[in-house]
């Protein structure tokens, strides 16, 4: 082999053609900008409902479309089984193949189990930890692999609840990728299942228990559990099986089989005191057989390099290699060392090994999966750790992953294996937080990693404490990694737990954006198992959250689930939800059902106004329905109250809907017509100048003489006449305002009016020139009163004269009238004569005023009287209404 020319075989070439090496990572990192992996977002139906698992902004729900609900499930085939079944087993560990032990004295359990099980009978199978129970459960399985149609099915109870042992049957063997079914589909799916459900590990009996059992009527099941495991029920049909400990001489004949050749009298001597100790538990023998094979390794010196070489550099200190005459002297362990061997075992495994026993004790007893070592150990064959944790018997099965063995934990804490757990779970849990947020990573192998993961959380979330700036707390970081894949897994207890352990650590962290993601999660959750109370409570929580954080995408989502939620629970308000949500009786919830089956009550997330009682009341036999009744919608639940009279109030429907509708534009075209109205007056109202309201002046248009305690109105004439005609200057005078004292006096007065004014307008601008009248203030009243005789010559106006009064209407009797303006009464109807009345108070439909208009409304007499030498008025009538 030439260094500087090297062939081409030795680059990957078989000769002549090159061919591509496949590219390796690159030793420097891109400084290109990288494109952010896109959210995995699973969509999967769940009962009524479509769920899209959305980790960003919180997962969405909503009714499930009928073109998106799933068909009816179809059993799995033999072959598909077959698959189901290996992967439900724990995976080989790597390195040497170990001896199998085989099961020894159990053939009459084994037998019983056989033949109970044949018969269609359910049989549960009680021993203690490290009896056997597990080994004698795979033997039966095999045994039964032909009694029913739909196979053997192995199942899992390790911190599993009998919800989730039946949703773990459907998919055992259905085929329903992303679809969980409700309960009503659950069982009426179970109950045609007919199959032999092996069942390890069991944590429940009693009615629990009973449910199991009654959810599958054609499946025979055999549990194995624990003597602290509650019983079944006394009513059930459940046959029990105790499982008991070895022989002493079967637990010498397994403790030959462990250590792999015949023990010497003074190992059986050893044997027998260990058995008295362990009351025959297996697992002790399988434990004492590794001790004597690490025993002969030491007196053959034969351990110094391990067989495939891996671990030469991972010795422990004292693993040295001893001579022939020292290896004699090896000591059998003491008998303590027999029962509690855990530490003696761990101290002569490699180190990769025994940092695992380090993350197991750390995460209470779980072992990462073998694929998960060599990250978290640092070592890329640590993966073979787990292959001697197994030959040793520190580690056991259940379900498709390991454990440490019964009584481990506890020893390996004493021995000061714990020490470092903190810092093994945070290690853990920032692992697992990447991994499980990796695009590749699919849910289903999240969900093998469940128990890791949620005992990584259990550890880290009770020493939360608020991360610095610019950090984030790992175990709210695990949480909301992992939660999304439980829920598209599904493994919702999983998923239910992780999201209570991220709610409380996004608590104590002081991260409400998280808490708030997790509230939500949660009210999901629980509208989909149904729990609407909780829902609610839930969803507002994350809404109020939210709210306070704007976070607006989020808060939609929230109140879209919890527009579900009330839709849900039946107490949606408006049309469609009964009498009770509008001020009407229970009993007329049946009249609400038509707007439910319509849709038009508002959604849950409108507001509505609130219950009106004023209703007209309907007859007493009730209000009959527009339309013929439909059946309620299928995405709401309303609670009918049974009555016994019929509501005498129409409380909602379409009769509610409709008046509403015809109230509110009864009211619009009333108020289109009182706008048409006021806009109408307004333009055909004239606008003049001389409009009395426009023209008081500041001084007073009446007074009060001294000698009568009268107003200075015109008296009436006995003989029926109106009032004497006054005229009013028309010459200002020198100041240049008509009605001062300067102005000229009337040289005459005039008599009685024989007639009223022809002129109608109330203005005066267009009145005949009163300048000729014998009153100086050309006093007019609104109003005839009684004849009286004619006044006395005006004199000139004394110095408390009063001014022109802006509201006189007429001043009849002029001598020179000027000709008069069009009038309303000229274009609209001829004056008529004024009437005889007594009262000068107030319009009236029959009288009308002299000057002003038939039929329009009279104004309180306006007079203004001219002042005589003495300040006498001329007149006594009496006016009311005074306008100032």
């Amino acid at each position: 082999m030439d260094p500087n020319n090297r062939g081409p075989e030795e680059h990957g070439h078989d000769g002549d053609t090159p061919r591509p090496r496949p590219s390796r990572d690159p030793l420097t990192p891109d400084l290109g900008q990288h494109v952010p992996a896109l959210a995995r977002t699973v969509q999967l139906v769940s009962g009524d409902f479509l769920l899209t698992v959305n980790p960003v902004d919180g997962s969405e729900i909503e009714l499930c479309p009928p073109a998106e609900r799933p068909a009816r499930p179809e059993k799995l085939t033999a072959a598909e089984r077959a698959e189901v079944e290996r992967a439900a087993r724990p995976p080989a560990p790597p390195g040497p193949t170990r001896t199998v032990l085989g099961l020894l004295a159990r053939d009459d359990e084994r037998e019983r189990l056989v033949r109970l099980l044949a018969r269609g009978r359910s049989v549960r199978l009680t021993g203690p930890a490290g009896s056997g129970r597990s080994s004698l459960l795979d033997v039966v399985a095999e045994d039964c692999a032909g009694l029913a149609p739909d196979g053997v099915v192995r199942l899992s109870g390790f911190h599993r609840n009998a919800g989730d042992l039946l949703h773990d049957l459907f998919y055992a063997v259905h085929r329903a990728p992303l679809h969980r079914p409700d309960r009503e589909e659950l069982l009426a799916r179970l109950r045609e299942v007919g199959a032999v459900v092996v069942l390890d590990d069991v944590e429940f009996g009693g009615t629990a228990l009973d449910e199991l059992l009654d959810a599958t009527p054609e499946c025979a099941w055999l549990i194995g559990a624990t003597p602290d495991v509650p019983a079944p029920s006394a009513d059930s049909s459940v046959e029990e099986v105790f499982l008991t400990g070895l022989d002493r001489s079967d637990g010498v004949e397994l403790l030959e089989r462990a250590a792999g050749r015949t023990l010497t009298d003074e190992e059986a001597n050893w044997a027998g005191d260990l058995w008295f100790e362990s009351e025959g538990l297996p697992l002790r023998f399988v434990q004492a057989g590794a001790l004597l094979r690490r025993r002969d390794r030491q007196r053959a010196g034969a351990d110094a390099v391990d067989e495939f070489g891996v671990f030469a550099d991972a010795r422990p200190a004292d693993d040295t290699p001893r001579d022939a005459a020292e290896s004699d002297d090896v000591p059998l362990p003491s008998l303590g060392e027999a029962a509690a061997p855990a530490p003696l075992l761990a101290s002569r495994l490699s180190a990769s090994a025994r940092t695992t026993l380090e993350f197991a004790v750390a995460l209470g007893g779980e072992v990462p999966h073998q694929a998960h070592l060599p990250a978290l150990v640092g070592d890329t064959h640590a993966d073979a750790a787990l292959g001697e944790l197994a030959d040793c018997g520190l580690v056991s099965p259940v379900g498709s992953r390991y454990r440490l063995a019964a009584g481990v934990l506890t020893q390996l804490e004493g021995a000061g294996y714990a020490d470092g757990a903190p810092e093994r779970a945070l290690a853990a849990a920032q692992h697992y937080a990447w991994w499980a947020g990796h695009p590749s990573v699919t849910p289903e192998r999240v969900c093998a990693e469940a128990d890791a993961v949620l005992a990584a959380l259990a550890v880290l979330v009770p020493a939360t404490t608020r991360p610095a700036d610019g950090e984030e707390s790992p175990a709210v970081q695990l949480a909301r990694a992992a939660a999304p894949a439980f829920a598209a897994g599904p493994h919702w207890s999983a998923w239910e737990r992780s999201l209570r352990s991220g709610t409380e650590a996004s608590r104590l962290a002081g991260d409400v954006a998280e808490q708030a993601y997790f509230h939500h999660e949660l009210g999901v959750l629980a509208l989909c198992e149904g729990q609407l109370d909780r829902a609610r409570a839930e969803l507002e929580a994350s809404i109020g959250l939210r709210g306070a954080l704007s976070d607006k995408r989020g808060a939609v989502a929230g109140r879209r689930a919890l527009a579900l939620v009330t839709d849900r629970s039946g107490d949606t308000p408006g049309p469609g939800v009964g009498a009770g949500a509008l001020g009407g009786s229970p009993s007329a919830a049946g009249l609400g059902v038509v707007g439910v089956g319509l849709g038009l009550g508002p959604t849950a997330g409108e507001e509505v106004p609130d219950a009106r009682n004023e209703e007209s009341a309907s007859p007493s036999a009730g209000v009959p329905e527009p339309f013929p009744p439909l059946q309620p919608s299928p995405t709401l639940v309303t609670s009918r109250v049974p009555a016994t009279e019929r509501s005498r109030t129409v409380g909602g429907g379409i009769k509610g809907f409709a008046r509403r509708n015809l109230v509110a534009a009864g009211a619009g075209a009333l108020l289109v017509a009182v706008l048409g109205t006021v806009v109408t007056l307004g333009a055909t109202s004239d606008n003049d100048a001389g409009t009395p309201s426009n023209e008081v002046g500041v001084n007073p248009s009446a007074s009060q003489g001294v000698d009568d305690g009268s107003l200075g109105a015109d008296r009436p004439s006995d003989d029926g006449a109106g009032p004497e005609d006054g005229g009013r200057p028309t010459d200002p005078g020198p100041d240049g305002t008509v009605g001062t004292s300067d102005d000229p006096t009337p040289s005459e007065s005039a008599g009685p009016s024989d007639g009223a004014s022809a002129s109608g307008d109330p203005g005066g601008q267009d009145s005949p020139d009163p300048g000729d009248s014998d009153e100086p203030g050309g006093s007019s009243s609104s109003s005839s009163s009684s004849p009286s005789g004619p006044s006395t010559s005006s004199e000139s106006p004394t110095d408390t004269g009063s001014p022109d009064p802006s509201d006189s209407e007429t001043a009849p009797g002029t001598d020179e009238p000027t000709d008069p303006g069009p009038s309303p009464s000229e274009s609209g109807s001829s004056s008529t004569d004024p009437s005889t009345s007594t009262s000068a108070s107030g319009p009236s439909e029959t009288s009308t005023t002299a000057g002003s208009p038939a039929g329009s409304p009279s104004t309180a007499t306006q007079s203004s009287t001219a002042s005589t030498g003495t300040g006498t008025p001329s007149g006594s009538g009496s006016a009311q209404g005074l306008i100032i």
